[in-house]
């Protein structure tokens, strides 16, 4: 059994560029998985004639759902409506009701509706017209074979109104009696290689069960993600078929295994403070308020988040914590005596439980032999046991990259302190562990 295919196509120049993102195809998968339709092909296409319908006639002939989001205004670039009937060999025609709908939109703004929003108008026949509450550009269904064409405007605040109404509603006839379901499993403290050679002896037959499971692996910016997918006739027996499996994995995951059910690690590192009553204060050097950032992204943070500094020069280490500055002298800023220093120093300045401190070299410039871009030490400072607890580490990349894998680590030390495992992380340096 396996679910109805679907492609989803974005239409519009500036979604090619690099300062514009198509968002409105993950709604629209959200929508679509739900109703038990998978998503076999996603594309972004420009606004040129040829391109458009060339996306349009593969998608057609080769998906029984297709949706189109953007290319629906009324200027001489939207082109969505008219390629899209000349490619399924539909007649366009004016609707004189939505011409006047159109007009009325105009009117309560006291404007005069130009000439080219009549474009907008335009009905393929058979169409079925998708009200928009929320701009000029109508949606339309286009009944197709067995299947259906859906368009909708670019703009997600009047993509989604009609998606998550009657376009969800009208989709669910197209939807399988097939349920596609999936589960996340988030992994950290671990690189992609070493979690595929971990669990691919496990999940490897899985592909060719009955009924198979589908498990695809991702580096996703310091943490692995692992996603299961099935397809099952029956809900309960399906969930209760990935809930076995994602048991097995987290077996042979052990505490690298931050959640089962697709929360993030920092919404778990949340999730065990607040449970606790914990709180925790941090002492930033090369992440510059990232870890923080992170922290307090999380809805209800000031629970568990008390303070933090940004300590970036060596005086600020030693006015803001009292890092002594022979200490940095001796040791360099980079360095386990220093990074211990600020976390208990960080402590000693906040009533919170706990304190997370990181000192480090982001580059592009100030490594050296000894201590080369990269380097990173990380602490974190117990109040209720007197224990600060420090690990030195070399994370690959850049800059921008370094940067969050320390944060990340970060937080994942943190994890692992408060459930009281090992500090084992795959970027960790054994020889400096206690310097």
């Amino acid at each position: 059994m396996t679910p109805r295919r679907a492609a989803i196509l974005a239409v519009g120049s500036e979604l090619l560029t690099p300062t514009k993102q198509d968002t409105n195809s993950l709604a629209i998968t959200e929508v679509l998985n739900a109703l038990g339709i998978e998503v076999a092909v996603k594309a972004i296409v420009g606004d040129h004639r040829d391109d458009l319908s060339a996306h349009v006639q593969m998608a057609v002939s080769r998906h029984p759902v297709v949706m189109i989001t953007g290319g629906l205004g009324p200027t001489d670039d939207d082109l969505t409506r008219e390629v899209v009937a000349g490619v399924m060999g539909r007649h366009l025609s004016e609707d004189p009701a939505l011409v006047e709908q159109i007009r009325e939109r105009f009117t309560m703004r006291r404007l005069e509706m130009p000439e080219a929003n009549r474009r907008q108008a335009q009905v393929p026949d058979g169409a079925r017209i998708i009200p928009n509450i929320r701009g000029t550009a109508p949606g339309l269904w286009i009944p197709h074979d067995e299947g259906v064409v859906v368009l909708l405007p670019g703009p997600p605040s009047e993509m989604r109104p009609m998606l998550e109404g009657p376009v969800r509603e009208w989709l669910a006839v197209h939807g399988s009696p097939a349920h596609l379901i999936r589960r996340v499993l988030i992994v950290a403290g671990r690189t992609e290689s070493g979690v595929d050679a971990r669990v691919q002896p496990l999940y490897a037959p899985w592909a060719t069960a009955v009924p198979a499971i589908e498990t695809t692996i991702l580096a996703s910016g310091g943490v692995i993600e692992l996603h299961l997918s099935t397809v099952a006739a029956d809900l309960s027996a399906g969930r209760a078929l990935l809930d076995e499996k994602v048991q097995a994995l987290q077996a042979a995951l052990g505490a690298d295994a931050v959640s089962v059910d697709g929360r993030s690690l920092v919404q778990t590192v949340g999730d065990l403070l607040r449970t606790r009553g914990l709180t925790v204060t941090a002492a930033e050097s090369c992440t510059g308020g990232l870890l923080t950032a992170m922290l307090t992204d999380v809805p209800g943070s000031s629970a568990f988040v008390d303070r933090s500094a940004v300590v970036y020069s060596n005086e600020a280490k030693a006015e803001w914590l009292g890092v002594p500055p022979d200490l940095i002298a001796r040791h360099g800023a980079v360095s386990g005596p220093v990074v211990r220093a600020m976390a208990t120093g960080a402590l000693a300045h906040s009533p919170a439980s706990l304190a997370v401190a990181i000192t480090g070299i982001a580059g592009p410039g100030g490594g050296s032999t000894e201590k080369p871009v990269g380097t990173v030490w990380l602490a974190v400072a117990d109040r209720q046991s007197g224990r600060t607890d420090a690990v030195c580490c070399r994370f690959p990349g850049e800059r921008t990259g370094i940067r969050r894998f320390a944060a990340l680590t970060a937080l994942d030390l943190l994890r692992r302190h408060l459930l009281g495992v090992p500090w084992t992380v795959d970027w960790r340096l054994p020889e400096v562990m206690d310097a």
